[in-house]
């Protein structure tokens, strides 16, 4: 479903967006805070790459450093959430964000602990009219807040190299995720900031796929994030009607 670009920057972000989150920038590493439904996905999140770029690599997802060697860009990277533990199993880790707060945030945390991270304020499409292109791509819980999804899809599937990966998390357009991801998250259990999240914004994995195909890129694998109430955890499962996890490997270039 194609989405008109967004009249304040022209471009794939949205400036509404862009304020949104950096008004609460500050609080990315806290764990109790505004990102927190995060910081809890983030194990999920976080197996889910690991065991499907280490398998397309041809990796031993339990070795030291899997990652090792692999140019990996987090689209909308935030505080690093992402990004830290990505350069922890041996990527050359980008990360990227349209907003200069949550990237400020990144680079003092990432330099706290000694984590050699390039961060930039910057657009997927700004990469890759400089022709920059990824062994790794990310894009999680990303595509639910651009402006023109067909667009931004386009641009991030030029960054992939062939033969590369994209790794993409968002939420279902269904009445089930209206009710537990916008109605229920924002307003009754309060785990991310009401307004977080526009209904009509979901992406239904059929549509994502269509993105991606249009850039060369096949979505593999398609995996649900569920919550159990009594574990406190999100684990992998079957179903979509929420939150997803997709893997998609980019063509090969034909031999010449």
């Amino acid at each position: 479903m194609a989405r008109s670009a967004d009249r304040k920057t022209g471009s794939t972000a949205s400036a509404e967006e862009i304020a949104r989150f950096a008004a609460v920038a500050d609080s990315w590493w806290d764990t109790d805070g505004a990102f927190r439904a995060l910081h809890r996905l983030n194990p999920t999140r976080i197996g889910f790459i690991r065991d499907r770029v280490a398998a397309h690599f041809r990796r031993q997802a339990t070795a030291e450093g899997p990652f090792k060697g692999l140019d990996l860009l987090d689209i909308g990277c935030g505080g690093g959430l992402l990004c830290e533990p990505m350069a922890r199993l041996g990527a050359n880790v980008t990360g990227i964000d349209a907003g200069e707060e949550s990237g400020s945030v990144a680079r003092v945390h990432a330099g706290r602990i000694g984590l050699d991270i390039d961060y930039r304020c910057a657009l997927p499409e700004d990469l890759a009219a400089g022709g920059m292109s990824f062994d790794v791509v990310l894009n999680m819980e990303v595509v639910e807040h651009v402006a023109d999804l067909d667009a931004f899809l386009d641009a991030c599937c030029k960054l992939v190299k062939p033969g590369g990966v994209m790794g993409i998390s968002t939420i279902n357009r269904t009445l089930k995720a209206l009710a537990l991801a916008k109605v229920g998250a924002e307003y009754v259990l309060r785990w991310v900031p009401a307004g977080t999240h526009t209904w009509s914004k979901f992406v239904k994995p059929s549509e994502l796929a269509r993105g991606l195909r249009a850039g060369g890129v096949h979505v593999t694998d398609l995996r649900g994030m569920t919550y159990g109430p009594l574990t406190g955890e999100w684990t992998l499962s079957r179903d979509l009607a929420v939150n997803y996890l997709a893997f998609a490997v980019k063509d090969r270039e034909e031999s010449a």
